[in-house]
Order: C-alpha cells, then structure tokens, then sequence
C-alpha cells in the first residue's frame, strides 16, 4: 500500500513538474512566413497597394515597461525578392510627436517602428537595428554585442534604403487627435553584405527578428514588441528574444 500511495505520489508531482514548465519555460516562438513579391513595387508607403493585399501582417502588441494611456495599434508586413527586403508598417497612433530629421539621430524618440534582424542564419545574435521615426528619418546600426559593440553604418550606405511615409518630416508640437500613418522601405540585400554575412533569403532560410513600435519624447511614451521581450525594464537590444523569420 505504501509503495502505491509513493508510485501515485511521484506521478503527480512529475505532471505538475511538467505543467510547470510547459506553462512558464517554454515560450511558444513568434512566427512570421515572409511571402516572395512577385512583381516589381513602387515605394509609396500604400498599405492597400495589389502587391501587399494578400500578404497577412504581424501585430506589434506586447507592451514592454508600464502601459501607456492610449495604447497605439501596430503592424507590419514584410516580402522579398533576389535583391531586396522591403517592410510596410501601419499604425494607428496619437500624441505623435517627431523632430529628429538627421540620418542616425535619435529617432527612437520620437513617434517611430524599429525592425532588428539577423541575416546570417548562422550567427542570430549578430544583428542590424533600423530605426525609423513617424518622419522617414532613420537609424541604421550593426551590432556585435549588444549596446557594448556596434558599427554604426555609413550615411551614404543608409541613403540606399528607399522609405516612404504619410507624416510629415517634423510634426512640434506633438499631435493630439488621431491620426494613421505608414511607412514602407526597401532594402538593398547588397548593403547588408558590405557589414554581414548573409544568408541570402530563399525558400525554407530561417532569420531572426523582431519589430517594434516606440516613443519617449510625447505623453505618451510606449515600448511594443511583435515577439515578447522577458522583461520588466524595456530593452530591445534583445536578440535571445527575436522570433523567426522564414521565407516562403
């Protein structure tokens, strides 16, 4: 009797165990299936536009730090070809607010989306940061650790990415009413390469990724992120955290 009370005892807590870890270790990565464009695309920041009106997006939803009191609506969608990524997001935003218009400014204060990514398959930890505020300024980066060790890219290099966007370039004051705004740009796979390998994409290639909605210098300071962050003080120079990107 003793030892089937010990047997039944020892299958309970192995179940729990296992609950347990189901529940708070193993985290479900975020997935993104990355479509092939399959004709050429002009840059105009059109959400709508034949070329990306079957192409399902990502929501940018998880809230990093405290909750803002009006929470932004964020998405994205992004495609390939031989020679570039290109990258649309839509926001539903308010209490914009963007004054940054240099090239590597700090444009993640203001009213912005973020796309970092590792293109080597083989190195996920090393990875390009593109920052681009509400205005098209952007930021471009390459880091080797993060915030310790990181080249930032040439601005002649940076002028190479076509963006466009529906805002002006410098909204001062802030704006209160809301307002949707997007941003859409192409990158050239050949600028990657000059500061990464890159695991050219193709079907089945996986890449690491994350996207993310931020503003610090309005009132309504937000941080938001497509694939969770596991932590408390917003940080998203967090590549143990990126999800998966993966060509279709």
């Amino acid at each position: 009797m003793k030892s089937l009370i010990l047997k039944t005892s020892l299958i309970t807590l192995l179940v729990v165990i296992y609950s347990f870890s189901s529940t708070t270790t193993m985290k479900k990565d975020s997935v993104y299936n990355v479509a092939r464009l399959k004709q050429p695309m002009k840059i105009d920041a059109n959400w709508d536009k034949p070329q990306w009106k079957n192409i399902q997006p990502l929501d940018i939803t998880n809230y990093m730090g405290s909750i803002p009191g009006f929470k932004p609506e964020a998405r994205a969608k992004m495609m390939y070809d031989d020679e570039n990524l290109y990258v649309i997001f839509h926001v539903k935003d308010r209490y914009v607010r963007c004054i940054t218009n240099k090239i590597n400014g700090p444009v993640w204060e203001d009213g912005a989306v973020e796309f970092f990514f590792a293109p080597d398959s083989k190195q996920p930890m090393l990875y390009f940061n593109l920052e681009t505020n509400c205005g098209g300024t952007p930021l471009m980066h390459f880091n080797l650790v993060p915030r310790k060790e990181s080249k930032e890219l040439a601005i002649d290099d940076i002028k190479k990415i076509e963006i466009a966007h529906t805002l002006p370039q410098i909204i001062d004051p802030e704006m209160k009413d809301p307002v949707t705004w997007t941003l859409e740009y192409r990158i050239p796979i050949a600028l990657l390469e000059k500061y990464s390998s890159v695991t050219h994409p193709k079907k089945g290639v996986e890449w690491k990724a994350n996207f993310y909605k931020i503003a610090e210098n309005n009132s309504n300071h937000h941080y938001i992120t497509w694939s969770v962050v596991e932590l408390e003080k917003p940080d998203f120079h967090r590549p143990e955290f990126f999800g998966k990107l993966i060509f279709e």
